[in-house]
């Protein structure tokens, strides 16, 4: 347990270095999540949801780094998602679940910590989108799991939240038509 909370703590740190520094910050995030993400691939030999709630913590101390520090949040999950999808290369057609579990898992985070839902869905699926070229894999269908998979998490959040989820969404995202698969919450619900 406290290996665990002085890795958090310790990418925390790094997170703030990183976003406060001058480098390239992309880049920096995509190699220091994926290798903490990596180790937690390996070992614990989870996938889907089983992994992304393994790899929880890393990814509330990123978003809530990026958050406290006033950094680019959209640039930042951008490169947790490549980061934590790169680890994840050898999961074959497991990685569609782990796809659709770790954007839900950001869009709940970045809401809870107060963050902008819209920029962040937008973020996860061009983060997806760039993994999924980069390791080989259908991108329209990782899109189309993390938009679905996203909307749906927007709308258990709140309606507000799900309808400016569902809204950043629509239409073509770096080149990929984004299809949402249905059933997925309504705009008039009252779940706020």
């Amino acid at each position: 347990m406290n290996y665990k909370k002085g890795m958090v703590e310790s990418i925390k740190d790094k997170i703030t270095e990183i976003v406060k520094g001058t480098g390239d910050v992309f880049h920096s995030l995509v190699s220091l999540i994926g290798e903490a993400a990596k180790d937690v691939v390996t070992t614990s030999g989870k996938t889907g949801a089983s992994l992304v709630e393994a790899l929880a913590d890393i990814i509330h101390a990123v978003i809530h780094g990026v958050i406290e520090v006033g950094g680019n949040l959209g640039v930042a999950i951008r490169g947790l998602v490549v980061g934590i999808l790169k680890a994840c290369h050898n999961l074959g057609e497991e990685i569609f679940q782990t796809i659709g579990s770790l954007a839900g898992h950001i869009i709940k985070t970045t809401a809870t910590l107060g963050g902008d839902v819209a920029v962040a869905a937008k973020a996860v699926i061009e983060g997806v989108i760039e993994a999924a070229k980069a390791l080989g894999i259908d991108a329209t269908r990782a899109a189309s799991e993390a938009a679905t998979a996203a909307v749906k998490a927007g709308y258990e959040v709140g309606s507000i939240a799900g309808d400016k989820v569902r809204d950043a969404l629509v239409g073509t995202i770096n080149g990929i038509k984004i299809v949402l698969k249905e059933p997925l919450g309504k705009r008039d619900r009252n779940n706020q």
